[in-house]
């Protein structure tokens, strides 16, 4: 095989369990199909990028039982004793959004079965610590509604909360922290919360040149990029600087050729609406800039703060908002004049 029937074998070998059972499983015509849609000269160096890039930020269900597997006996949450810290654990189960969350508890609780023989729906006493499960942490939006509310009406005076993820992003780690330390204070309560995950990804402004999202450095040559980002009035285009921290990718410039692919992709489906929303960017659903960035998805679903060229699209579709093809095709479809984003949407 050439090279490029090489990187699309291996990309549909990375993503081949996406939505089992649900969806055919992936193979490299499908992800050529994708590929094709993108600017032709650039198709192959965007394959090599994404192919490096997809192998560390896509999630199987292997990777998140692994990891919740090796906290059960992780003596920095458990201490000396595993079988006693589970016994007294609070599983919270207080997700208002999705089902993310049943599916975590779910995994955990077949690992804490097999490693210290308890059943963890059993589990819990007024002495444990509380852990509350999910998978990504996006802007923090969805772990603070669920725990400000907790906090307010049913938390203890005193308490430790666990929040574990398979991932988060920097800047929503730190605004859940934020806030639900205030919404302890106002509670009147003692509340500590500590963070576990498998993958931080940076991308908090003041380290955009060192960040883990798709964060562009240069304004592509296309004329509706260049048009969508001199209407944009309210966050001026702030670009990354080229030469900080590679992490995920593989070089500079394979980095640049998916930030610049993806928006203009981004862009043109955007175009393919008459108003789009306004947090509907090209580079995923967000509040400020060109989009949220975020490169992570897992075996059940493709976020929405992922560029729209991932995900948006219906394979059926011939034209309108929704001819474009998708890679990682969402569970659920809505146009992109009725979209709505809660900052951690894998909504189900």
């Amino acid at each position: 095989m050439g090279e490029r029937e090489n990187l699309t074998a291996s990309i549909a070998n990375t993503i081949k369990t996406y939505r089992s059972g649900e969806l055919d499983r992936p193979t490299p015509a499908h992800v050529e199909r994708w590929a094709n849609q993108f600017t032709p000269v650039n198709q192959l160096p965007f394959l090599r990028e994404f192919d490096h890039v997809i192998r560390q930020t896509f999630l199987t269900k292997k990777a998140v039982a692994d990891f919740l597997g090796n906290l059960v006996r992780n003596e920095q949450l458990v201490g000396k004793d595993p079988k006693a810290y589970w016994a007294r654990a609070n599983v919270l189960r207080i997700q208002k959004n999705g089902q993310s969350q049943k599916e975590m508890t779910g995994l955990f609780a077949e690992a804490v079965g097999k490693q210290c023989s308890l059943k963890l729906s059993k589990c819990g006493t007024d002495a444990g610590d509380y852990i509350y499960l999910d998978d990504v942490i996006f802007s923090g939006g969805r772990v603070v509604t669920d725990l400000q509310a907790w906090i307010a009406d049913k938390a203890p005076k005193n308490a430790t909360v666990h929040v574990i993820v398979m991932a988060y992003h920097t800047l929503g780690q730190f605004f859940a922290d934020k806030r639900l330390t205030e919404a302890a204070a106002k509670s009147r309560k003692t509340i500590k919360v500590r963070f576990w995950r498998l993958i931080a990804l940076e991308n908090r402004k003041f380290q955009k040149d060192n960040s883990n999202v798709l964060w562009p450095t240069a304004i592509p040559n296309d004329a509706q990029v260049q048009a969508y980002i001199a209407a944009e009035k309210k966050y001026p285009w702030d670009p990354r600087k080229p030469g900080g921290s590679l992490g995920m990718f593989s070089s500079e410039a394979g980095r640049q050729v998916l930030e610049s692919e993806f928006l203009i992709a981004g862009v043109k489906i955007r175009s393919l609406t008459q108003s789009p929303r306004d947090f509907v960017r090209p580079l995923g659903l967000g509040n400020f800039g060109v989009g949220f960035g975020s490169l992570i998805a897992t075996y059940r679903n493709c976020p929405n703060n992922c560029p729209l060229a991932l995900w948006w699209g219906d394979p059926e579709a011939t034209s309108g908002a929704l001819h474009w093809y998708p890679l990682l095709r969402r569970k659920t479809y809505a146009t992109l004049e009725s979209s709505s984003d809660d900052g951690d949407d894998l909504p189900f």
